[in-house]
Protein backbone atom coordinates (compact mmCIF):
# COMPACT_ATOMS: atom_id res chain seq x y z
CA UNK A 1 0.00 0.00 0.00
CA UNK A 2 1.04 2.99 -0.79
CA UNK A 3 0.83 6.52 0.85
CA UNK A 4 -0.07 9.46 -1.19
CA UNK A 5 -0.13 13.22 -1.20
CA UNK A 6 -2.96 12.80 -4.31
CA UNK A 7 -5.38 10.26 -4.38
CA UNK A 8 -6.52 11.31 -7.95
CA UNK A 9 -3.76 9.50 -9.78
CA UNK A 10 -3.75 6.78 -7.66
CA UNK A 11 -7.94 6.89 -8.63
CA UNK A 12 -6.80 6.77 -12.15
CA UNK A 13 -5.06 3.88 -12.73
CA UNK A 14 -7.58 1.55 -13.14
CA UNK A 15 -10.96 1.74 -13.68
CA UNK A 16 -11.78 -0.48 -10.82
CA UNK A 17 -10.37 2.04 -8.18
CA UNK A 18 -12.93 3.32 -5.47
CA UNK A 19 -12.07 6.09 -3.07
CA UNK A 20 -13.00 5.16 0.59
CA UNK A 21 -13.15 7.02 4.01
CA UNK A 22 -12.69 5.12 7.31
CA UNK A 23 -11.80 6.36 10.33
CA UNK A 24 -10.42 9.46 9.26
CA UNK A 25 -8.57 8.28 6.47
CA UNK A 26 -8.96 8.22 2.95
CA UNK A 27 -7.95 5.03 1.00
CA UNK A 28 -8.24 3.78 -2.45
CA UNK A 29 -8.75 0.24 -2.81
CA UNK A 30 -9.28 -2.50 -6.04
CA UNK A 31 -11.36 -5.26 -5.43
CA UNK A 32 -10.28 -6.44 -8.77
CA UNK A 33 -6.82 -5.95 -9.07
CA UNK A 34 -5.68 -5.48 -5.04
CA UNK A 35 -2.22 -4.05 -5.84
CA UNK A 36 -3.57 -0.71 -6.53
CA UNK A 37 -4.32 0.07 -2.91
CA UNK A 38 -3.02 3.71 -1.40
CA UNK A 39 -4.16 5.63 1.94
CA UNK A 40 -4.32 9.17 2.58
CA UNK A 41 -4.11 10.79 6.00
Amino acid sequence: MKVRNSLKAAKKRHRACRVVRRKGRVYVINKTQPRFKARQG
